[in-house]
């Protein structure tokens, strides 16, 4: 499964592996526009719900990145250093972000003065860096990595709460784009974010039974707002300091599209995301050419016309090489288009998701693409759904363990907890956020427990 996703990705040439750093690709221009609608649909997401985008410096001082002990020491193995400038050395060493918590808090005690100043609510998407030491995978791992991550300020933990339940129901309309199922699982104290109070993963399930990390909600509390002097004046007088949250993506959500939807003839474009939502074909017949190609062209106009992403193929190659190469790209529906067709009144669909054929009527071309593209969109999201939930095993004994998300049963004791990841040779990714019923026992000490927890092997 791995070996298909890495041959799709470099058939489709989503990106090139070919630069001189390991772990730092180039995106290539059909990758990025697709990473591209992804970050349109993040923007729009966040600015509806009135965050504000900004774009802090790359190169972080280490002695701000120092002034939050747990966050330097998980991250001081990966971090990249500037040391010199020029043949000079730097009085302060520099380092890339690996995140940008240590960027932006000192900023944000300048700009959070007063009650009046919160919420304070931001997001930017960067490239961060973090020196990964195991095998790097397009998209999955990787030693630059583009990267969105929304940073916000409260008055109390109470305010806190309420922009991460935001933050869930902002990923749920997002991940619809995306046709991408997800669970969000509290992580374990020993798993979670350096430096938060509490973090969520974004964890959805691969064809191969292994777990892909999307993405992390984080509550930090006053961890943060403390050590970098983030504090605000009340009605009162009194100075507080202000609760935090933080929520980053990178790009994985690419990879997971690959990995979920694609299919042994290449990629599977969720349609929102896909930079052709479709593509046409004209079957042309000898000493009609002219007559199907004006025809292909009238429909190719139309359709853009109405705000569909439209291509239309007239190379000098044959239907077959056509549908080839389309099908490797992940358009999602394909239009051909020839003289019975014409006659006919009619436009031969095909959608890649399933392979489907219909004929439509031309007369409502605009109508029909529409509702084939949203139908398309519905069913990859539920087939993924389907998938996902039938890679999940409720166990109530760690032998034998199917190649699954593995779902069952714990107490939540740190020492039970080692001992399900040893015993099972899997990582915890946690305890369900969202309302799960389980009435069984912990698969270690036998306690009795409404919770389960997810185990599964991580990409």
């Amino acid at each position: 499964m791995v070996q298909r996703d890495r041959r799709e990705v470099e058939k489709a040439n989503l990106t090139d592996k070919r630069y001189p750093i390991k772990g730092m690709n180039v995106w290539t221009p059909y990758g990025w526009k697709i990473m591209q609608a992804i970050d349109r649909h993040i923007r729009e997401g966040f600015d509806a719900t009135d965050h504000q985008e900004v774009c802090f410096p790359l190169l972080i001082p280490e002695d701000q990145f120092a002034k939050e002990k747990e966050h330097i020491k998980g991250f001081d193995a990966e971090v990249f250093w500037v040391t010199h400038a020029g043949l000079n050395p730097l009085d302060v060493k520099l380092l890339l972000r690996p995140t940008s918590e240590t960027a932006m808090y000192p900023i944000f005690s300048l700009w959070v003065r007063s009650h009046a100043d919160l919420p304070l609510k931001t997001y930017q998407i960067v490239n961060t860096f973090r020196y990964e030491t195991k095998q790097t995978r397009a998209f999955i791992r990787v030693r630059e990595i583009h990267f969105f991550e929304s940073h916000t300020c409260h008055a109390d933990f109470e305010d806190a709460e309420r922009q991460v339940r935001e933050d869930y129901d902002i990923l749920e309309e997002l991940a619809s784009k995306w046709c991408i199922p997800y669970r969000l699982l509290k992580r374990t104290e020993w798993d979670k974010f350096p430096g938060a109070n509490y973090t969520v993963g974004v964890d959805t399930l691969l064809p191969s039974g292994r777990s892909l990390q999307l993405g992390s909600i984080h509550q930090y509390k006053e961890n943060f707002s403390r050590p970098y002097e983030i504090k605000y004046e009340d009605e009162k007088g009194e100075h507080r300091y202000v609760h935090q949250t933080t929520f980053g993506m990178s790009e994985r959500l690419v990879g997971a599209v690959v990995a979920i939807h694609g299919d042994d003839k290449g990629l599977v474009l969720p349609p929102d995301i896909a930079t052709n939502q479709v593509v046409v074909i004209p079957v042309l017949a000898k000493g009609e050419t002219e007559k199907v190609s004006n025809a292909a062209r009238a429909l190719r106009d139309e359709l853009k016309a109405a705000g569909v992403r439209v291509h239309i193929d007239e190379r000098d190659v044959r239907p077959g090489v056509k549908y080839y190469d389309w099908e490797l790209k992940g358009v999602p529906l394909r239009l051909e288009l020839g003289m019975r067709d014409i006659e006919k009144g009619k436009v031969t669909f095909v959608r890649r998701d399933t392979g489907e054929k219909s004929l439509k009527d031309r007369a409502r071309l605009v109508e029909e693409v529409r509702s084939m593209l949203a139908l398309i969109a519905h069913d990859m999201l539920a087939r993924a759904s389907k998938e996902m939930a039938s890679g999940i095993a409720t166990v109530d004994s760690l032998e034998g363990l199917p190649e699954k998300m593995i779902r069952t049963g714990w107490c939540g004791g740190e020492d039970c907890g080692h001992e399900i990841e040893n015993r099972s040779e899997r990582n915890i990714l946690g305890t369900p956020v969202e309302k799960d019923e389980f009435d069984g026992k912990c698969v270690v000490c036998g306690k009795p427990t409404k919770t389960p927890v997810y185990l599964a092997r991580a990409m």
